[in-house]
């Protein structure tokens, strides 16, 4: 019988740690998958983040109330159902990929939240109580253990299934906890005890509605914030207007609490130090915690490796929070929780320096290591057991779920707020991705030669020098391009044009290190192609215009040709009666009166004109003469025109040849230049991290002087 209710015993704890595990493996689990399924579903990171935020905004506002139902009606039951509704969460998320529903995939993660909210408190409380105080540190860091290794081991395990399964089919992530629940349920129904607190108090149903909306309008207002543009973002009233709602809603929850019989918060809690103490660092200890959301993202990058598969480093990291969750309850249980959580803060500053002043200045597998070796250790000193302890240490027993949900509770608050500053700052670094990566590119399109550009650059010069032609082409001019031309490159989304395609922007912003030079490859040769014709276009329509003008010229000039043509055959017909005459016939008068009327009437007006004062034979060979050389000068202009057009036809012909060759040059500079856009890429997105593990730094010094605060029960030894 005693060795039955051991095995019992350990059954129970299996159970209730099997829901631990699931409960915390599935922030981790969305970790590295985050940026696949935003790509998938065609969001930003912004909104993106929603994916894990929601499920910390949900977790937030069902601690409480999940806490005091199971305080009423038993853990048991409630545990049971919460589990029901995370499986089901589970299920719908998964489902949500093939609806390819944003929408879908938040409300689904809300209801897997809300079963979350009594999961882990519930069980929780159930180890604290049960075990001898002298022994409550070993169980609580068993508790800690399994949920730090599963929070944090939860990102390896996204890798995995998405490499199992391909990064197309990431809704197995969310299906895995389905089985898990299954199982919990088929043996939790007949396994396990329901404790319950005996005195029956009735449940406080208004304190937990506007606790409900308090929390949710506090935490939807103070997510939308814009960190790194505060002053703008207040005014949004999906800020102010929630934070005011908030705060009109709290002071009517506190009226609500004092009133309540048994309060879904104690309000008792506010008032002692300790345990004002204990909630600060929870909150600070939530902050910390959600710097291990983007510490996939973080490997990949420093690494560069493919998106997804940052969760395998994650192992190193979850190895040592794992170590460090069941050693921080020993060594509470034998010093006392305030040195243990001041080694775990202390742990988490150095982890901060090092990944901020080391790792990020040279990334590389080493540094990464040595940095999750060291935040893993300080959260496996910090996340859960310390505190935890601190919490049962200043409560009664019988409110142990009260109690532990709202340390939970203001935990999560910390996990809300965070990754909407953290995210921000990775944001920001994104934004500045393609102008930081544009300046380790080419600054301008090295268009080859063109054909007989130099000689159609020549002839309009000769034709400018020319009295004949200077008044026609004095101005004219034609773009040099017999040499290499240099074409800035300088899109402006509000250009003439048009703006760039918001796909090919998003294609940049959606980039990982080691996609970046490929994904620029096609952001410059969508840009090049869509850009670069109208460039072509411009030139090729001065040029044309060019060709008709010299069409123009050509037939204007073969039809004063053929005018002086006619007039030189006139002349010639004349020439041939005058030389039937003898000299002495030259008596003074016009030449006009010595030939045939027919043959005068062969003349235009204007040459008549001209020769009303020739009394000589030569003086009319002078004329004569003059209009052949006006003959000879047409034919060479004309033959010269119609050269240049020639050439002019071939250059507007090889125009676009030219620029399609620079275009696949600097395709190729792009290709060659791979290293230096990866280094660009990792650094500038680096600059993000940097950020968020200032902050991390920052909670961590400051969890420490507020620990500086507390004075715990068990005196240090």
């Amino acid at each position: 019988m005693k060795q039955n209710k051991k095995n019992n015993i350990v059954f129970i704890m299996i159970l209730y740690l099997l829901g631990i595990f699931m409960g915390a493996i599935d922030t981790g689990i969305v970790t590295p998958a985050r940026t696949i399924i935003q790509n998938t579903l065609e969001i930003d990171a912004q909104l993106g983040i929603w994916m894990i935020t929601i499920y910390t905004l949900s977790y937030a506002a069902s601690i409480p109330i999940m806490g005091k139902i199971a305080d009423k009606y038993g853990r048991k039951y409630i545990y049971l159902l919460s589990i029901t509704l995370f499986g089901l969460g589970s299920l719908l998320s998964g489902l949500s990929q093939f609806a390819g529903s944003f929408t879908m995939l938040l409300i689904s993660r809300s209801i897997q939240a809300i079963g979350g909210g009594g999961i882990i408190p519930i069980a929780t409380a159930e180890f604290g109580t049960t075990f001898p105080k002298e022994k409550r540190g070993i169980a609580l860091g068993l508790v800690g253990g399994v949920y730090g290794i599963a929070n944090i081991f939860g990102a390896s395990a996204g890798s995995l299934i998405l490499d199992i399964f391909g990064q197309s089919n990431w809704s197995f992530i969310f299906f895995i906890n389905v089985p898990i629940t299954i199982f919990i349920l088929a043996f939790g129904f007949f396994l396990l005890p329901n404790t319950k607190n005996e005195s029956v108090k009735k449940i406080d149903v208004f304190g937990i509605l506007f606790l409900t909306l308090t929390i949710l309008s506090l935490l939807y207002g103070l997510k939308n914030i814009d960190f790194l543009d505060i002053k703008n973002s207040i005014v949004d009233y999906h800020v102010w207007l929630f934070v005011l709602i908030a705060i009109i809603l709290f002071p009517i929850f506190l009226y609500a609490e004092k009133k309540a019989e048994d309060p879904v918060v104690n309000l008792a809690y506010f008032k002692n130090k300790q345990i004002v103490i204990t909630l600060t660092l929870s909150f600070i200890s939530g902050i910390i915690l959600m710097g291990t959301v983007f510490v996939p993202q973080f490997a990949e990058n420093s690494v560069r490796i493919a998106s997804g598969s940052g969760g395998y480093y994650v192992i190193v990291l979850g190895i040592f929070a794992g170590v460090g969750a069941p050693m921080s309850g020993r060594l509470i249980d034998k010093f006392g929780v305030k040195p243990v959580l001041s080694f775990g803060f202390l742990v988490t500053v150095i982890a901060s320096l090092f990944v901020v002043f080391v790792t990020i200045p040279n990334p590389s597998t080493l540094t990464v290591i040595v940095s999750l070796i060291f935040i893993g250790l300080g959260l496996g000193f910090s996340l859960g057991t310390p505190l935890n302890y601190m919490m049962l240490e200043n409560t009664n027993e019988k409110e142990s779920n009260s109690a532990l949900a709202t340390l939970s509770l203001i935990r999560s608050i910390g996990t809300t707020i965070a990754p909407s500053i953290m995210v921000a700052f990775i944001a920001s670094a994104g934004m500045l991705v393609q102008s930081n990566v544009t300046t380790v590119l080419p600054q301008d399109l090295t268009i080859p030669p063109v054909v007989y550009a130099s000689d159609i650059k020549q002839a309009f010069d000769d034709f400018s020098q020319n009295p004949q032609f200077s008044s026609e082409f004095s101005d004219f001019t034609f773009p040099d391009m017999s040499t290499d031309t240099s074409y800035p490159l300088s899109f402006d989304q509000s250009n003439s044009v048009g703006s760039l395609d918001p796909e090919m922007i998003a294609l940049i912003q959606s980039s990982d290190v080691t996609t970046i030079t490929e994904n620029t490859h096609v952001f410059y040769e969508y840009i090049l192609n869509t850009y670069i014709p109208y460039a072509v276009n411009g030139i090729q329509t001065g040029v044309e215009s060019g060709i008709d003008a010299l069409n123009q010229n050509i037939l204007d000039m073969n039809g004063a040709l053929f005018g002086i043509n006619m007039t030189i055959s006139s002349l010639q017909t004349m020439q041939s009666e005058l030389l039937l005459l003898d000299p002495s016939d030259y008596d003074g008068s016009k030449v006009t009166d010595l030939v045939s009327p027919s043959t005068v009437a062969l003349l235009s007006q204007s040459v008549v004109d001209q020769l009303s004062d020739v009394t000589t034979y030569d003086g009319f060979m002078a004329v004569l003469g003059s209009y052949q050389g006006q003959k000879i000068g047409l034919d060479s202009a004309i033959a010269q025109l119609t050269t240049l057009v020639d050439e002019m036809t071939a250059f507007d012909q090889d125009v676009p040849v030219e620029f399609n060759l620079a275009i696949q040059n600097y395709l190729t500079d792009i290709d060659q230049n791979k290293q230096a856009i990866e280094d660009t890429y990792q650094t500038t997105i680096n600059q993000g991290f940097r950020n968020i593990y200032l902050s991390t730094l920052t909670a961590g010094l400051l969890g420490f002087i507020v620990l500086r605060f507390y004075t715990s029960h068990k005196k240090e030894n």
